[in-house]
C-alpha cells in the first residue's frame, strides 16, 4: 500500500512538472515610449556605483530633458551588495508602482539579482509597464519580467558606461536611445535593425539561414544560474542571444550542457552569440578553445547561427529588446528588430 502511496505521488509530482515546463507565455505587454520631461528612476538591484559616477550620468540625462529620481538604497552597502535584499527588491517595486516613474535604470550589474525575484509582486509589474533596462546581472530581472510578467524589456549598456566614459562611444548610446525614445521611431514603421558593420569584431556566419522568433537571453551564466526555477528562460520559437565575461571554455561548455540537458537550446529557431569578453582558456594545451566549445554545441543544431555579435561586455553593446519579434539572417550576418517594443502615448 505504501508503495502505491509513494508511486501515486511520484506521478503527480512529475505531472506538475511538466505542466509547468509546457506553460503557455504570457501575452505581451510593452512600456511607453520615453519624451523628454518623464522621470527615470535610478535604482541598485544588484551592486552600485561610485557616487560621482552616478552625479555624471544624472547630469547628462538631465541635459537630455529627463528628469531623475534617485532610490536612497542606491548608496546603502552590504557586502558586494547595494544594500539588503529587502531594500533593493523594495526600491525596484516602489519604482513600478510610482506613477511618476516612466523608466527604471539600474546603476549596474554585479551579483545579487537572483536573490530579489521571489519578492518582487509580477502582477503589479505586469499592470504598471516601464521602461527596464541593463544587462550582466540585470539578465535575472528580464528572463523573470518574461516568465512572470510578460514584460517587453531592453537588454542594454547602462548609460553611466557609454554617455561618461573618458571615450564615449556613439555606437552604444545610438542603438540605446533608438530602441527606447518615442522620437526615434518614425512614423507608420515598424522595428530597425541592429548595425552590424564596422564594429570592433566582424560578426561571422557559424550557421548560415533566415529565422524568426522573439528575442530573448543575456548573460549566460545568469541564464544557467535560473534553470529549475521559476523565472528559467523560455526559448520555444526564440532567437536566443548569450553572451559572458571572464568564464573559461570549460565553465561555458557546462553552462551550454545545462541548457542543451534541458532542452533549451532544441526549442529555439536560431541564436546569437555574443561576445565572449576574456574566456580565454587559462591552459590552451590542456583545453579546447572558446570556439571549439560554441562549435560543439551550435554548428549542428539546425538553426540559422552567428557569433562575434555586438552584444555583451563590450563597448559596442547593441540594446536588444526581450520579447519583441527579430529576424536573424545568419548568411549576412544581420539582425532586424520586426516590431516597435514601446507604445506611444501622452503621459
Amino acid at each position: 500500500m505504501r508503495s502505491s502511496c509513494f508511486a501515486l505521488l511520484l506521478i503527480l509530482v512529475l505531472a506538475g512538472g511538466c505542466a509547468r515546463r509546457a506553460d503557455a507565455p504570457l501575452e505581451w505587454v510593452k512600456p511607453r515610449a520615453l519624451q523628454p520631461g518623464d522621470t527615470i528612476a535610478f535604482v541598485a538591484p544588484a551592486r552600485t556605483r561610485p557616487i560621482e559616477a552616478i552625479d555624471a550620468t544624472e547630469r547628462i540625462l538631465v541635459e537630455r530633458g529627463y528628469k531623475v529620481v534617485r532610490y536612497p538604497q542606491i548608496t546603502s552597502k552590504y557586502g558586494y551588495l547595494a544594500g539588503s535584499d529587502e531594500e533593493r527588491a523594495e526600491a525596484l517595486m516602489d519604482a513600478f508602482l510610482d506613477p511618476e516613474i516612466d523608466a527604471i535604470f539600474p546603476l549596474t550589474g554585479g551579483y545579487g539579482v537572483t536573490r530579489l525575484l521571489d519578492r518582487l509582486d509580477f502582477d503589479a509589474i505586469r499592470a504598471h509597464p516601464k521602461v527596464v533596462i541593463g544587462y550582466s546581472d540585470i539578465t535575472g530581472l528580464h528572463l523573470a519580467l518574461q516568465r512572470r510578467a510578460g514584460l517587453m524589456s531592453f537588454h542594454s549598456p547602462f548609460p553611466g558606461w557609454f554617455l561618461t566614459a573618458a571615450e564615449p562611444n556613439p555606437y552604444a548610446e545610438e542603438h540605446f536611445w533608438r530602441a527606447i525614445e518615442a522620437n526615434r521611431y518614425p512614423a507608420g514603421e515598424q522595428g530597425w535593425e541592429i548595425e552590424t558593420s564596422g564594429r570592433e569584431r566582424a560578426v561571422e556566419t557559424l550557421v548560415p539561414g533566415v529565422a524568426r522568433g522573439r528575442l530573448t537571453g543575456g548573460n549566460l551564466s545568469l541564464i544557467a544560474a535560473l534553470m529549475g526555477t521559476p523565472y528559467e528562460i523560455d526559448t520555444r520559437g526564440a532567437l536566443l542571444f548569450i553572451e559572458d565575461v571572464r568564464e573559461a571554455p570549460y565553465r561555458i561548455d557546462r553552462m551550454l550542457s545545462t541548457l542543451a540537458l534541458a532542452g533549451k537550446l532544441a526549442e529555439v529557431n536560431g541564436v546569437i552569440l555574443g561576445v565572449f569578453h576574456r574566456c580565454e582558456p587559462e591552459d590552451p594545451e590542456d583545453s579546447l578553445s572558446l570556439d571549439q566549445v560554441l562549435a560543439d554545441y551550435f554548428a549542428e543544431l539546425g538553426v540559422p547561427v552567428v557569433k562575434n555579435f555586438p552584444v555583451g561586455h563590450v563597448r559596442d553593446n547593441a540594446t536588444l529588446p526581450v520579447g519583441a519579434m527579430a529576424e536573424l539572417d545568419a548568411t549576412a550576418g544581420t539582425l532586424r528588430v520586426l516590431e516597435n517594443p514601446v507604445v506611444f502615448a501622452p503621459r
